[in-house]
């Protein structure tokens, strides 16, 4: 059988988990000219065909402005498949780049990632397109997560489907359950033309020394641990690391515990009897019950800005404990920033916020200079 029809497959299934594609989307396909992109390409030329769900797709490359860039075989190929090839100009990336490397080390990926995207973004737009579809694959997957372990000291790994609300569009991820070598094999089968490497700085990075280490030293000795790890990225059923289990001691029998997952959010939300605008997810926003012993005896959820402690939320139902907690809470800040500010915008406990120092602003908020 052609891998083709797995990687097809493989496709669906990973569209119909994560719902990425939907009834006339306008879907800009990122391609790089690499065998990662235009499987994808191919694949979706194919997949747009037979998929009972109406969508467009758009391919564009973008001229970044490296040495020898010349996407006249793919475009043809692109051509042969019934579609025209945006060639999007983007030569100021290239030179960006090298303004911002450091001396003795290879371009820097993480900018002109963020670049790239913002190009695609731009692109997107003009086509009035609402989806913008990337190539990264379940071997990326793997690959990131070991790199955010790694370096960035956290478990986490790119989203077959993220949405940026900002912007108003969605970047999906279909071949998050191909491997790479299945890629390769389908670029042989399938005689898909490939441009060659032009980036200066290809297979000098951390990413491909974590491709080596992971083929080299796990692969080889494990190789169920290839799917394996893909499968250990969606089973949130048996997810138990201690993160959750943080219960931080004020005083005596004065303890707090961040809200993490929907449990302890809902717990939050009927501790004010109300329902709150703002997501129990949304990034930035830290919230914490407060308990005596077992029993809950407050709630706030706060943010740091810049130089800046902000309370939107606070309520205590027994005012004697509310130094010791604010206290706390404001010491507990101060280890990360220091000087710090504080601004409460809540309309509960003001009078002890006043007694404890704050001063009213004209617009209502409470502030404090420690």
């Amino acid at each position: 059988m052609k891998m083709i029809r797995t990687v097809l497959a493989k496709i669906r299934r990973a569209d119909e988990k994560y719902n990425l594609i939907q009834a006339k989307d306008k879907i800009v396909i990122g391609i790089s000219g690499g065998k990662d992109s235009m499987v994808l390409f191919y694949a979706m030329s194919l997949y747009s065909k037979f998929n009972r769900k109406k969508f467009k797709i758009f391919p564009v490359i973008l001229d970044l402005g490296f040495d020898h860039f010349d996407p006249t075989p793919i475009k043809e190929y692109i051509k042969s498949l019934g579609y025209d090839l945006i060639i999007e100009d983007a030569r100021s990336v290239y030179q960006i780049l090298k303004d911002n490397q450091k001396e003795d080390k290879h371009l820097p990926c993480s900018i002109c990632s963020r670049m790239k995207k913002a190009c695609i973004d731009k692109v997107a737009k003009r086509l009035k397109a609402n989806k913008v579809m990337f190539a990264h694959h379940a071997d990326d997957a793997i690959e990131t997560l070991f790199m955010n372990m790694m370096h960035g000291k956290r478990i986490a790994t790119f989203s077959p489907k993220m949405h940026l609300s900002v912007d108003n569009i969605t970047f999906i991820r279909p071949l998050i359950y191909v491997h790479e070598n299945e890629i390769r094999r389908t670029i042989n089968e399938e005689n898909i033309p490939v441009l060659p490497i032009i980036c200066p700085s290809d297979h000098q990075t951390e990413r491909e020394n974590i491709k080596n280490f992971l083929n080299e030293h796990i692969y080889k000795k494990y190789p169920i641990c290839k799917d394996g790890f893909l499968e250990m990225l969606e089973d949130y059923k048996h997810l138990d690391i201690y993160f959750d289990k943080e219960d931080i001691t004020i005083k005596n029998d004065l303890h707090m515990l961040p809200v993490y997952d929907v449990d302890t959010y809902l717990d939050y939300d009927h501790f004010f009897k109300k329902k709150h605008a703002r997501s129990y997810k949304e990034k930035n926003l830290s919230r914490y019950l407060i308990y005596k012993n077992d029993r809950l005896i407050g709630a706030f959820s706060s943010c740091l800005v810049i130089k800046t402690l902000v309370i939107y939320d606070f309520l205590l139902t027994d005012d004697k404990f509310f130094k010791d907690i604010l206290d706390f809470i404001i010491i507990f800040y101060k280890k990360k920033i220091v000087p710090l500010d504080v601004e409460v915008t809540t309309k509960k406990n003001r009078k002890q916020f006043l007694a404890y120092g704050f001063t009213s602003l004209e617009d209502g908020t409470l502030y404090l200079k420690v």
